[in-house]
């Protein structure tokens, strides 16, 4: 088992990475306090035991499985049961289940009460790699992700790659997405993608990059919890990756790949991306995308999908759009464009081709 110490300036929380860390955490984290758990109907359903080994005689909340479920109306149908429950200040939320639960559980704990403890326990490999970390929590709203949230640090994140067994294809993809992301920013996670290339499709090279991820994305919020700088970088593939994943429907982590094909292509054609770098990133990003499930996406479109990035957090009050793209190996930065120039950039870049496997390259 991993330990990493998540160190913030609202919070010191700890990591735990391997196949023992449920039976050795859960007893200890469990005991001597009123226990609320969140999950979704899938989680519940694939893991009976674990619920009936960890958390008897504790309230469950089972969230039905989707984004579009991670709304207000779930949000205060969590928060009337947390209140139906008894929980008091000293009580404690497990989120367990992939993002969605994740953030809408995170969110509760922290709403409750102005903040209760809260244990993160991710079931895909998106949320083992990426969002269980770091304390961000939220809900949609209006047609745009998570519009309304905080930052709020779990106590424990427990991170047991054994739920990857029983995750369908579809999520497994999207996991590979946020993986891929984090090629774009650290150099050694870059090498081997590119060493392994042939094996993005193979569970036990994936489950060798977790903690990898993991002491990538601690460093940067140790540094930068609330985003005001280096934790931008954690956006790559982002802004145009929201607008595919509302426009299209897609998968979050399948849509931030086609984001960062897109926003390469773009930073590639500013010269903020050095090309031959970026030719690289664009060969890894394109082999994950071949990853199937693969969607059928008319990027005929791309135009109407680049409304939905008016609306990105990320985004000033001068109107332009703002991406935080690949430099370098191991750099980034962030890249504003005009929304006219943002769309165009976006058209251009579909009709240089998107790779979606080996004998289609869709050109428009």
């Amino acid at each position: 088992m991993e330990q990493i110490t998540l160190q913030t300036p609202s919070m010191q929380g700890q990591i735990y990475v391997g196949e023992e860390v449920l039976a050795e955490r859960l007893p200890l984290l469990t005991e001597g306090q009123k226990n609320f758990v969140v999950t979704d109907v899938n989680v519940y359903a694939l893991y009976p035991s674990l619920f009936k080994t960890y958390f008897r005689g504790a309230s469950i909340f089972v969230l039905p499985a989707g984004e579009e479920f991670k709304n207000f109306q779930s949000l205060y149908q969590i928060l009337r049961k947390m209140t139906k429950a008894g929980l008091h200040l000293t009580s404690r939320l497990f989120a367990v289940g992939g993002g969605v639960v994740g953030d809408i559980g995170g969110l509760a704990a922290a709403l409750f009460m102005r903040g209760i403890s809260c244990v993160q326990i991710p079931t895909t490999l998106l949320a083992q790699v990426d969002s269980s970390v770091g304390g961000k929590t939220a809900v949609d709203l209006g047609g745009v992700k998570n519009a309304v949230g905080a930052f709020y640090q779990p106590r424990e994140v427990l991170v047991d790659p054994t739920f990857l067994q029983t995750l369908p294809k579809r999520e497994l993809k999207c996991g590979v997405g946020e993986i891929v992301k984090y090629a774009a920013l650290s150099g050694e996670i870059f090498d081997l993608l590119q060493e392994n290339i042939d094996r993005l499709e193979d569970q036990e090279f994936l489950k060798t990059l977790i903690t990898a991820c993991i002491r990538h994305k601690a460093c940067i919020v140790q540094a930068d919890e609330k985003e005001s700088g280096e934790r931008r970088s954690l956006n790559v593939g982002h802004t145009t990756g929201h607008a595919i994943e509302l426009f299209y429907g897609l998968s979050h982590g399948e849509s931030v790949l086609y984001g960062m094909a897109l926003e390469t292509k773009i930073a590639i054609a500013a010269d903020v991306c050095d090309r031959e770098y970026g030719e690289k990133l664009l060969h890894v990003v394109n082999v994950a995308l071949q990853i199937s499930p693969c969607s059928n996406v008319d990027f005929r479109q791309i135009g109407e999908a680049a409304e939905k990035a008016r609306s990105d957090k990320k985004n000033a009050d001068d109107g332009k759009i703002q991406m935080a793209v690949a430099k370098a190996k191991g750099e980034w930065m962030m890249l504003a464009l005009s929304f006219e120039d943002y769309r165009t950039a976006l058209l251009e870049g579909v009709k240089s081709g998107i790779k979606t496997d080996e004998q289609n390259d869709e050109r428009y």
